[in-house]
């Protein structure tokens, strides 16, 4: 038999222990990579406290005063406090009443044109709400005049315009109506009846201020 050499045996020696270190490492990386994390500690030196939300709350709840004021630490609101801080916060301040629009004030007249004098409605919206307007501030027993009339009075079977005018008189115009519906007749029908029913003092056939 053919003894074997010393080298040869050292080597093959040599070679075994270098493919059991390379199996030992790779085990051992196996392991580490299946291995759980570590878990972080719920208690740190900043004295943590664990709510019962599982949150941990990394402030120092105990009040301490320092010689220095930016070290000092002031006590903490309870939760209640911070609930009612937080709502008074968002509460917007009340906005202050929108002043009362002012009432509506009545046209003013134009100056006479050609010696006429147009009323205060000339070119203007002649709907009933103005033509009560106008009988408002009529007074039968002063001279009618264009500002001046009953704008209720027919002629000829005839409404008059915005200035006490009928039509096929000179300085007529055709004026601006207001909207015209069932209702509105049927209101419109009422009133001239309660008008009838209590004309104003003076309101005579004749009289200065009529046109009959």
């Amino acid at each position: 038999p053919v003894t074997p050499r010393p080298n040869s045996i050292i080597k093959s020696i040599h070679q075994l222990l270098s493919t059991m270190k390379i199996v030992a490492l790779a085990l051992i990386s196996s392991a580490a990579a299946f291995a759980p994390s570590a878990q972080f500690s719920r208690t740190s030196a900043l004295n943590q406290h664990i709510g019962s939300g599982g949150m941990a709350d990394t402030r120092n709840p105990e009040a301490s005063v320092n010689e220095d004021p930016r070290k000092s630490i002031s006590a903490a609101p309870s939760f209640e406090e911070y609930l009612k801080q937080r709502a008074g916060a968002a509460e917007p301040a009340a906005a202050a009443p929108a002043a009362a629009a002012p009432a509506a004030a009545s046209p003013t007249a134009s100056a006479p044109v050609g010696g006429f004098q147009y009323g205060i409605y000339d070119e203007k919206l002649w709907d009933n709400e103005a033509k009560k307007d106008v009988y408002n501030k009529w007074d039968p027993n002063s001279p009618r005049s264009g500002l001046n009339f009953n704008p209720f009075e027919t002629f000829k079977g005839n409404s008059c315009d915005a200035s006490g005018v009928y039509p096929g008189e000179p300085r007529y115009k055709d004026p601006t109506r207001g909207d015209v519906s069932y209702a509105i007749m049927q209101a419109e029908a009422a009133e001239a009846k309660e008008r009838a029913a209590n004309p104003k003092a003076g309101d005579v056939k004749g009289c200065p201020g009529c046109k009959n």
